[in-house]
C-alpha cells in the first residue's frame, strides 16, 4: 500500500501537543476554527501535489532555478522557502469548499535524502490538512527514504512496509499509486502487479501516479525518463480504461497525449527550474465522464493560475 496518513482527531491532537510546546497548541487552535466552517469532504475531489522538498530547517530557501545548465542568468535566480510553499498550498486546499477527501504528494517529499528530521517537519506542515479531515497519501521519489518515514508512522503495520504501491478506490475512478523508488525503476514485479490490479478493476477508469517521468523531459531542464517507462506506457496503452499517468520529478506543468492515455507532468509545490514558472498544486474533480484538473498557483497573479485541463474518463472522447 502507499504511505497513507489518516485524518487527525482534533481532541487527540491537542492532548498530544503538550509534549511539543506552545507552537503545536497554537496551530491546533487555528485549525479548529477552520473545521467549524462547515466544509464537507468531497470523495470526487483530490488535491494533487508533487515535489514538496521539505527541509529540516523551516526557514531554508533554495534557488531552485540554479542548476548546471540552467537557462536562468546568474543574477535572476529565484529562491523559494519550501516550508512556506507547502503551508500556503495546505491553506488553499483547506479553504476549498467542498474540501477534497484526499491529497496526494507524488514523490520527493523531502529536500535531501529523506532524513527523519525532514519528515518530522513534513508531518508538522501536513497537520492542518489532516486536522481538516483530509487523508494524505504519498509516493516515493528519488529524494525520499522509506525506512526513515516508516519510523515516524507508528500506526503502520509491518506487513505494510515494502514497495509503497496501492489503489485508492473512489466513486468515479480508481487512483493507482506506484513506487518508482530512488532510481526511477518500477521493476517486473510491480509492473505485473499493476497489470493485475487494472485488469481486476476494468469496470472503472484508472488514473495512475508515479514520481518519475516515463520518457525524457521536453521541458526547461533535461531529465531522462524512468528506465522501464516504455514498458509502463505500453501496459497502460493496452488498457483502454487506464486514462492517465501523472508524474512529478520534472517540476513542470506539462501535458502529452498517447492515444487514449494522457501523460501529465505536475508542477512542483516548492521550487521550479525555469524563471517565473508556475508552482503550487492541482485541484482534480472527478465525474462519471471527466477528470478536470485546475492549476492552483501559490501566486494567484501568475498567468497560469486557474489553467485547466480536461481528460475524458470514457473510451471515446478528448
Amino acid at each position: 500500500m502507499p504511505i497513507t496518513l489518516p485524518p487527525i482527531n482534533r481532541r487527540e491532537f491537542i492532548r498530544g501537543s503538550f509534549a511539543f510546546g506552545s507552537t503545536a497548541i497554537m496551530l491546533s487552535r487555528g485549525v479548529s476554527a477552520a473545521d467549524r466552517d462547515g466544509a464537507n469532504l468531497d470523495q470526487n475531489r483530490v488535491a494533487l501535489l508533487a515535489d514538496t522538498h521539505i527541509s529540516a530547517d523551516p526557514n531554508l530557501s533554495y534557488p531552485g532555478t540554479k542548476w548546471p545548465g540552467s537557462p536562468v542568468p546568474e543574477h535572476e535566480h529565484e529562491s523559494v522557502n519550501m516550508a512556506q510553499c507547502l503551508a500556503d498550498v495546505a491553506k488553499n486546499v483547506i479553504a476549498l469548499n467542498p474540501r477534497p477527501a484526499h491529497l496526494i504528494i507524488n514523490g520527493d517529499c523531502a529536500m535531501s535524502r529523506g532524513t527523519e528530521a525532514e519528515y518530522k517537519e513534513l508531518l508538522r506542515l501536513l497537520e492542518p490538512v489532516r486536522l481538516a479531515g483530509i487523508t494524505v497519501h504519498a509516493t516515493i521519489g528519488n529524494h525520499d527514504n522509506r525506512e526513515n518515514l516508516w519510523k515516524l508512522l507508528p500506526f503502520l503495520k509491518k506487513e505494510q512496509m515494502g514497495v509503497q504501491a496501492g489503489v485508492i478506490e473512489l466513486p468515479h475512478a480508481n487512483l493507482v499509486l506506484l513506487d518508482s523508488g530512488r532510481k526511477g525503476i518500477l521493476g517486473e514485479n510491480q509492473l505485473s502487479w499493476l497489470a493485475r490490479e487494472l485488469d481486476e478493476r476494468s469496470d472503472k477508469p484508472a488514473l495512475v501516479f508515479g514520481h518519475f517521468n516515463p520518457f525524457p523531459n521536453k521541458g526547461v531542464r533535461p531529465i531522462k525518463g524512468m528506465s522501464d517507462g516504455s514498458s509502463l506506457l505500453k501496459l497502460l496503452k493496452d488498457r483502454k480504461h487506464a486514462r492517465a499517468y501523472l508524474y512529478g520529478h520534472t517540476h513542470e506543468w506539462q501535458h502529452a497525449r498517447m492515444e487514449h492515455l494522457h501523460v501529465i507532468g505536475q508542477p512542483a509545490v516548492s521550487y521550479y527550474f525555469g524563471k517565473g514558472h508556475a508552482h503550487g498544486s492541482l485541484d482534480m474533480k472527478l465525474t462519471k465522464i471527466f477528470a478536470d484538473l485546475e492549476l492552483q498557483c501559490i501566486d494567484s497573479n501568475h498567468k497560469q493560475h486557474l489553467a485547466r485541463k480536461r481528460m475524458s474518463l470514457k473510451e471515446k472522447g478528448a
